[in-house]
């Protein structure tokens, strides 16, 4: 007998927004970009990457490519994603 198995997403295990927040915090300062835009792509799997299509008028295809850990996005990609996400991006000097 085989198991089934379903694809992964840490956001259907975190539970309140303090929780998101460390995780998206967490992948922001990971050395390898690749880590938040896994994230970005996670969070809009969750949301509905057809939804976050439709916000920022982008294509749903290339949302899943760019956002797959091997896409390569472009900046303001990452930035309408993530304002369509509800996330606020902050720079602050070190």
């Amino acid at each position: 007998m085989k198991t089934k198995t379903a694809p992964y997403n840490p956001f259907d295990y975190l539970e309140t927004q303090e929780e998101i927040d460390d995780y998206l915090t967490d992948a922001f300062i990971d050395d390898d970009p690749r880590v938040f835009l896994t994230a970005l792509g996670y969070l809009a799997k969750k949301k509905g990457i057809s939804n976050i299509a439709k916000q920022t008028g982008l294509n749903r295809e290339s949302l899943y490519k760019s956002f797959s850990g091997n896409g390569n996005p472009r900046f303001s990609t990452v930035i309408k994603v993530s304002k369509a996400l509800g996330i606020k991006l902050n720079a602050k000097m070190m």
